[in-house]
Parts: structure tokens; C-alpha cells; sequence
């Protein structure tokens, strides 16, 4: 995050290509300034005036009297390198770039200024936001650097956007709501400061309570991954992506040069990340508004009241849709409500107090909604009406949700319908006394589903994984199968040949016999036995559906001799060119009870190698019939995958005699992602059918294709997975042998274990506090780590008596965002000091730090610590105790 205070909190600003022309750029951020009450020097470059808007100006970078800590450039794109140049030599940290056109925009060599702009500043360490930016706004330091018409209001939401009109849409609606915000950045092209940095400083920042992102694209998946997974622990994070379909984005100019990843990677990436994705403009006011007013959802029974069954009706089909959870009336409340309400009303929840009612009726079932404790959110619908006027009513009801402390427990949602002056302040009223008003049912039920999702992401975020148990995957015999096809350059692996591959991680596949023609086919099938399926074998014939190249529940040699002779002839006809490698001979499988499944591997252009899953089909679009995921994959995120698939459509649970067993296929999906993290060398794999019935999965059809692959085995993954590599097994002085090994998901009973045989006065001197007994979230936290930018090993000790594996200590070392600095933290077992695993956990982290780049380590302990401090002393950290403020910093450089 290097310079980004520069960035947030600037103390001067100098504005290149500043004006008194109204309309332009330079002459509009100047203003802006003006009247966003910034307390630091702004200072005017340009040649062309003495002074700009009052303010005296300079003709030349040089000749500022102080460097600026951030430069706003409203010139012509072909200008901006040679001014970014003058800048760094300046000593500017920071620059945002005005000017679009700058990758279209050539210099003498022939070179985009683009380019020559991000080099220059990268030599002189200038952080650039743009180019294509609106600028930005800092509303609690009065900065508006900014060509926005339109100011932005203090509050608590950040909103960092790739779309300049996205931004002034916002802002506009934003006014008039009183919708406030504690950073507001357009990042235009992005090149340089991009959403990873801006996530990780935002979600340290005290303003700021949740972020909101609307995202054209991601230029690098890992870094944005592991930025967003960070952030979302600690705020609340919403995304609005554009280009859901291949069109859409195929029509945005500025990634014309840039390859879109597929939407349903995108989708994996965000929920993955414990974050919310928005789909529409529409859903985005929605959730800057819910967001704005929502206290953290404590569950998903939604309670509605409405003076009218249609909107209740309306807002229940949508709930019900989107699949959320209506709240159940007990008796005790429905009596009390009796007692209120006359006796026309719903008895029941959507509580429709009927259309007569007027503000006194409203307000008492409301109160008897919050003295229950059958919802965890209450939705109140307004139709117009003539016993109950809007306005007044809605100021009732917020009076009566404030007087009541109960109120606080839920979130509450309003929508009062309609478009008179009544309805429109009604509205501003409920917003202004903070709670979210929607203009129609089912944009308030889709801003309560937004919650619904977020807190279900969250959770996924935070959900102790299954274990699949040990498995023993041939990792050797299957590369050297991949090897010796890439020997013999072998692109492609069909089923008889993926067959002994695919069999070395335990995968069923259907056996296969090679023919060279239709009398070769016939004499294989009376060796295998009746009936039998004859497939066409071609590298160019992408879908064999094209020619009728399967051939299914064949009898006899005749049958298939003719069979497989038809297919030839009618590859001729529509192939001539096609190369013909023969055909493939399968016994017929039971078929009876069983579903088709198709599973695939991609090379997503952004997010890399990605898992598809579908009911497949000849005319299987990824973009519509596949659910898809982002390895690696444990048995927990296998899970959400496969109910998301079904509840979505695009997987059926068919009411078969054997019914698709869940786990079965989880196995089966995390057994695919082992595959895609152990063989770079795997460009796509196509499983289609997989024959699934009940715990029985078979594959009946398989390609793989192949590539050779010489670069790092996990670069190409946007998620680093358990890194193997880093195991070592050591003896302990006491002759106990223990595994170190990066800690995983999985650890956190044994994790929650290992703590509790940590004394408390340990513990205090690691946490600097009275921990107590650590909960599901924090036992989360400290073991669902991201190996990107996070490092945690375990000594685990295999109990033969317990047959459990006992964690004995734990080193860690979190690093800073640029993985320059890591703090460390080192905690054994209070029962085994003296067998020397502090040391031994110690050296480990050193050594992993001194490989991964890491250029310092730093730690701090307390006085009374001195175990530590002499451990610490012993492999080379140098000690700087400071009794007054009691602690002792601990320092390595590496």
C-alpha cells in the first residue's frame, strides 16, 4: 500500500491543465475543490492565466513552491507522460489521470502513452489512479478531486468503481437520499492503484464500514482474491459486475484488448470470497440504501405487514423465489394481534392488517412483531390511503421503531408505494430517520435477500470444512503418463487413454476398446460381449451428436459392423476432412435409475483453471447450464457448489431409485481440483457422461487435453492451494516425531484442542489479553488462511493411543499486502516446554520467509516473556525492551 496515505489523506494538491473556462475539466475540479472546503494549498499549473478562479497560478511543474503530495492532470492524453514525468521528478507520491484515449494514443516511436505513462511512474514510485478517472472524493477531509457535478455526503461506505457514469449515477442518487460515503474513487483503466490495494487499505479504515465495488473486470485474480477475502472478514462487501453475458462484455471498448472471464467464474470468485454480488443498477441502490441503514442480519425469517394482500402476495412470490424464509406466527403472537387487528385479517404471516387500517392499527402490530421472537426482520408495506396518510404514518411508525429497544434487534425494511408527494417524502422521511425505504415490494424483499446472501457468503466464509479422510493419489504414475504423452506429442487423451490416468486417483471409468474399422469393431465386440456402444474417435469433430457418433445398445456383429460403417459414411459427407482415429468399444453400462452428469476443467481467461458441472448435453452452453467453481475445493465448498447447481437448475435431483448421492459427487469434485493443483500440464478435461447412481459414479466418456507447462506449478491458479511442499518431519528431543506442515481448514477441532492445553497465562502473553474459550469465528480466522499472504505451521504428533493427530505448537507469520514484512507469532503447548519445538517452529518460519521474498520479521512479546526473548535471541532476532510501555519488540531482517 505504498504512498496510499498520499492518496487518502493529501495535504496539497497542485492541478495540471487548471482553467477559468467553465465546463472543462481543469476549471471543474478546481471549483470543486473550492467548495469542498479542502484546508491544504491548491495550486493552479498552467501557462495560459495568472490566476484560476481566484487562486494564483504557476506556469510550470517546476515552479511550485512545495511538492504537492498529489497532482490532478486534466490535460490531453498525449501530454500526461511527459507530465508524469516532471512530476516524479517533482517528488509527487500520488497522480490522477483525467484523459481518456491514452492506450489508443501513440507517441513518436509508436508507443501508447499508456504504457510510457505507467513506466515512468513506476521509476519514480508515483501511484497513479487512471487514466479515464472521474478523480475522487474524500468527504470527511472536504476533498472533492473530482469532475463529479455532484458533491458527495459524509458516511460509511466507500465506493471504488471502474465507470466514470456508474460514479455520477450514484452520486446523484445518492443527494437526494442522504446517503453518505467515506471514500468515493473512480479507477478508470487502472494502471496502477487497483482494487486489491484499495481493499486492503479500506478495510483497516475507521470511516468505513463497508465498500462497494462496481467491477468491469479483474486484471489479477490471486491478488484480487486474497484482498477481497481479507476485506470481507472485516467489512461488508458488495459487487456490482458488469458484462454477465459474452455481448455485454464484448461491448465495452476499453477491453477490447483484454479477455473477459467467463460470468460464472466471477460468481465463484465473489461468493468464495465471503462477499455480495448485485446483478442490476436497480439492485445497487437497493443495497447501498440497505446498506446504509441495516444493522448485521441476525437471521432469515422475514416478517411482512401491509394494509393490502396484493403487495403482501407480491413481496411473498419473491421471498419465496429467491429463496428466502418466511417467519412462522406462534399462537401466542397471532392472539395478541386478534386483540388489534379486526377480524378480516390474515391470521397469519404476511400479516395484512387490512386496507382500512389506519397509523394507530400499524403501529400496534408492529410493536407486537417486536416483542416476539419469531422474525429477524420485518418488512412494512404502504398502500395509498386515506385512513392512514403516508407521510404522517411513516412518522408514527419511526417514532415508534426508535422509542423501542427491541427495534435495534431487527432490521427493518419500508415500502411505501406509490409516486405522489405523500409516498416520495414518506420515503425520504423513513431514510432520514434511518431506516431503508423501497418504492415497490419486491425491490424491498430483493435488498432483504441481499442480506439473506451476504450473511449465507459469510458463513460459507467462515464453515469448518469435511475431511475426505487420507487418500493415497498415484501423484508419480500419473505424471509419468503425462509425461510420456507429451513425449510422444499427444495433445489429446481420449477415454482409453485418460482411462489409466484418471484410475490412479480413484476414478471409475468405463472400459475401452480401440477398433481400426467397422470389421475390427465387430470382432472386439464378440470378445467383450453384448450389448455394446461403438463411439467415433476424431480430434475434429468437437461433438459427435453432429454425425450420429454414438451408437448405443447394439446386439450383435452385424449390428455393429453396419453401425459403425453408417457413422463413417456420414462423417464423410459432412467431414471430409476430418481425421478419423478410429472407433471405441464400450460395454453397454446400466443405465436404468441413473443420470448423466457432465464435469469439466477450463482455462478461464482471468481466474484460471476453473470446474464446471452440469446435466450437459450436445448443446451444453458453460454460460447458461454450468455451475462453476474455483479450485482448490474441500468437501464443505464441493457442497455449496452442488446445492447451488440444484437449487439453480442446472443439476436435478430426479426422483430415481438412486437418487445422485451428494457426497459421492463432492468427493468425486474435490478429487478433480487435486488433479487440476498436481498437473499444470492439464490445459481442459472434458468427463461427459458421468454416470451417477446413487453412491456409484462412473465415467463413460473422457478427453483430456494437454500442454507442456514449465513455469510455477501454482501461478496459474487464482487461489494458492495447501502447499505440500512446505511438510517436514523432525524428531523432537524427547524422540516424539512430528509432521510440520501449513495448517488447514480442517485443523480447527484439533486447533480448538491444542489451545485448550495452553495455560492462561500463555495465552495472555500471546494476545496481550484474557483470550477465554476462542469461538467458531475466531478458530475460523486462525485456520482458513490464505497461503498468498498468510503462513501458519503446525507441529502435529500422530496419537496411536488416541488415533488422533495432536497439534503441539503453531508459528505463524502474516505479511503485509506487498509481502515485505511479516509479523510473527510463535505458541506451544504449555506441557511440552523443554523439548526444544519453539526453536524448531521458529527456524521453520525463518526459513519459509527467507524463500517466499519476505525482507524483515517483526514480533512483540511482553517483559515477563523471557522464554521467548531468549528464543528469539538464540536464531537472531535482535530485542529492543521497553519497559514503560511494557513490551519487547522483536526484529530480523532476512
Amino acid at each position: 500500500m505504498t504512498n496510499l496515505d498520499a492518496l487518502f489523506k493529501p495535504k496539497s494538491i497542485a492541478v495540471i491543465g487548471a482553467s477559468n473556462t467553465p465546463g472543462r475539466a481543469g476549471n471543474i475540479i478546481i471549483r470543486n475543490l473550492q467548495s469542498g472546503g479542502f484546508q491544504g494549498p491548491i495550486m493552479p499549473v498552467t501557462p495560459k492565466y495568472q490566476a484560476v478562479a481566484g487562486i494564483l497560478a504557476y506556469s510550470t511543474i517546476e515552479e511550485l513552491p512545495l511538492v504537492p503530495d498529489m497532482a490532478v492532470l486534466c490535460t490531453h492524453a498525449s501530454r500526461n507522460s511527459e507530465l508524469i514525468r516532471q512530476l516524479g521528478e517533482k517528488g509527487v507520491k500520488v497522480a490522477i489521470i483525467l484523459a481518456a484515449g491514452m492506450k489508443n494514443t501513440l507517441n513518436e516511436d509508436g508507443q501508447a502513452e499508456f504504457d510510457v505513462m505507467r513506466n515512468i511512474a513506476s521509476q519514480y514510485a508515483m501511484r497513479v489512479i487512471g487514466p479515464n478517472s472521474l478523480g475522487m472524493i474524500q468527504p470527511w477531509i472536504n476533498l472533492n478531486a473530482s469532475f463529479s457535478p455532484i458533491p458527495a455526503n459524509r458516511g460509511n461506505i466507500a465506493f471504488v468503481s471502474q465507470s466514470a457514469a456508474v460514479c455520477t449515477t450514484i452520486l446523484d442518487w445518492a443527494k437526494n437520499r442522504r446517503v453518505g460515503f467515506s471514500t468515493f474513487i473512480s479507477l478508470g483503466e487502472a494502471s496502477d492503484i487497483d482494487f486489491p490495494e484499495l481493499l486492503d487499505y479500506l478495510s483497516r479504515e475507521s470511516k468505513t464500514d463497508a465498500i462497494l465495488l462496481y467491477i468491469d473486470n479483474i486484471q489479477d485474480a490471486r491478488r484480487f482474491i486474497s484482498a477481497a477475502r481479507a476485506a470481507s472478514r472485516n467489512r461488508r462487501v458488495l459487487v456490482l459486475k458488469s458484462g454477465r453475458t459474452p455481448e455485454g462484455a464484448g461491448a465495452l471498448p476499453h477491453l477490447s484488448e483484454l479477455s473477459h472471464g467467463l460470468d460464472g467464474a466471477y460468481d465463484a470468485a465473489i461468493r468464495r470470497s465471503g462477499m455480495l454480488r448485485v446483478r442490476t443498477t436497480h439492485e445497487l441502490f437497493a443495497a447501498v440504501e440497505t446498506l446504509s441503514h441495516s444493522v448485521p442480519l441476525r437471521g432469515e425469517r422475514l416478517a411482512i405487514i401491509s394494509n393490502g394482500g396484493g403487495p403482501a402476495v407480491m413481496a411473498v412470490d419473491t421471498l419465496v423465489e429467491m429463496g428466502g424464509k418466511l417467519a412462522v406466527l406462534s399462537e401466542e403472537t397471532i392472539a395478541k394481534l386478534n386483540e388489534v387487528l379486526p377480524v378480516s385479517w390474515s391470521h397469519g404471516n404476511p400479516i395484512d392488517i387490512v386496507g382500512d387500517a389506519d397509523t394507530t392499527r400499524y403501529q400496534k402490530a408492529t410493536e407486537i412483531l417486536l416483542e416476539s421472537d419469531e422474525a429477524d426482520a420485518l418488512l412494512i408495506l404502504h398502500s395509498p390511503s386515506v385512513t392512514a396518510p403516508g407521510l404522517s404514518t411513516a412518522k408514527a411508525l419511526i417514532q415508534t421503531l426508535k422509542n423501542n429497544p427491541r427495534a435495534k434487534r431487527f432490521n427493518i425494511l419500508t415500502n411505501w408505494q406509490g409516486e405522489s408527494d405523500d409516498a416520495t417524502v414518506a420515503r425520504l422521511a423513513f431514510a432520514h430517520g434511518g431506516f431503508p425505504a423501497y418504492r415497490t415490494p419486491e425491490s424491498a424483499v430483493t435488498a432483504f435477500m441481499h442480506l439473506v446472501e451476504y450473511r449465507r457468503n459469510q458463513k460459507q466464509l467462515m464453515e469448518t470444512p469435511a475431511s475426505m479422510g487420507q487418500i493415497d493419489y498415484d501423484v508419480e504414475g500419473g505424471n509419468a503418463l503425462i509425461q510420456q504423452a507429451l513425449e510422444n506429442h499427444q495433445t489429446t487423451l481420449t477415454t482409453h487413454e485418460a482411462r489409466p490416468f484418471l484410475e490412479k486417483y480413484g476414478i471409475n471409468v468405463m472400459a475401452t476398446w480401440l477398433a481400426a474399422d467397422p470389421s475390427e469393431a465387430a470382432q472386439i465386440t464378440e470378445q467383450v460381449g453384448y450389448p455394446v456402444a461403438v463411439k467415433l474417435r476424431s480430434p475434429d469433430i468437437p461433438h459427435k451428436s453432429d454425425v450420429n457418433g454414438v451408437m448405443l445398445d447394439l446386439n450383435n456383429a452385424t449390428e455393429v459392423a453396419n453401425a459403425a460403417q453408417l457413422m463413417l459414411n456420414r462423417v464423410s459427407l459432412a467431414y471430409p476432412t476430418a481425421r478419423i482415429q478410429g472407433l471405441q468399444i464400450q460395454s453397454m453400462a446400466s443405465r436404468a435409475g441413473a443420470q448423466e452428469l457432465r464435469v469439466c476443467v477450463r482455462h478461464d481467461p482471468v481466474f484460471g483453471p476453473i470446474i464446471l458441472v452440469g446435466e450437459g448435453g450436445s448443446e451444453w452452453d458453460v454460460n447458461r447450464d454450468a455451475a462453476v467453481a474455483i479450485p482448490p475445493l474441500n468437501m464443505t465448498l464441493a457442497r455449496y457448489l452442488v446445492i447451488g447447481a440444484v437449487k439453480s437448475g442446472k443439476l436435478r435431483q430426479r426422483s430415481h431409485p438412486y437418487r445422485l448421492n451428494v457426497n459421492a459427487l463432492c468427493h468425486f469434485l474435490v478429487t478433480l481440483s487435486q488433479i487440476i493443483i498436481d498437473y499444470p500440464q492439464i490445459a481442459g478435461l472434458d468427463i461427459h457422461p458421468l454416470l451417477a447412481s446413487g453412491d456409484e459414479l462412473r465415467v463413460l466418456d473422457a478427453s483430456i487435453k494437454l500442454s507442456p507447462y514449465d513455469d510455477d506449478i501454482h501461478s496459474r491458479l487464482a487461489i494458492r492451494p495447501y502447499p505440500k511442499e512446505l511438510e517436514q518431519r523432525v524428531m523432537l528431543r524427547d524422540g516424539r516425531p512430528v509432521l510440520l506442515r501449513p495448517i488447514l481448514p480442517e485443523d480447527e477441532p484439533n486447533h480448538k484442542t491444542f489451545i485448550e492445553h495452553v495455560s492462561v497465562e500463555d495465552l495472555y502473553k500471546r494476545f496481550f489479553s484474557d483470550v477465554g474459550e476462542l469461538n467458531h469465528e475466531a478458530l475460523a480466522n486462525l485456520t482458513q488462511i490464505d497461503y498468498d499472504r498468510e503462513m501458519a505451521f503446525v507441529a502435529v504428533y500422530s496419537n496411536d493411543e488416541t488415533q488422533e493427530d495432536d497439534i503441539l505448537g503453531v508459528v505463524r507469520a502474516l505479511s503485509n499486502p506487498e509481502h515485505t514484512d511479516a509479523e510473527f507469532a510463535v505458541l506451544v503447548r504449555s506441557d511440552l516446554k523443554g523439548v526444544g519445538l519453539g526453536r524448531i517452529l521458529m527456524e521453520k518460519v525463518i526459513d519459509y520467509g527467507r524463500v517466499s521474498g519476505l525482507k524483515r520479521f517483526n514480533g512483540m512479546t511482553m517483559p515477563s516473556n523471557s522464554g521467548m526473548i531468549a528464543l528469539a535471541q538464540k536464531v537472531g532476532f535482535s530485542i529492543d525492551v521497553q519497559l514503560q510501555d511494557g513490551i519487547v519488540e522483536m526484529e530480523m531482517m532476512l
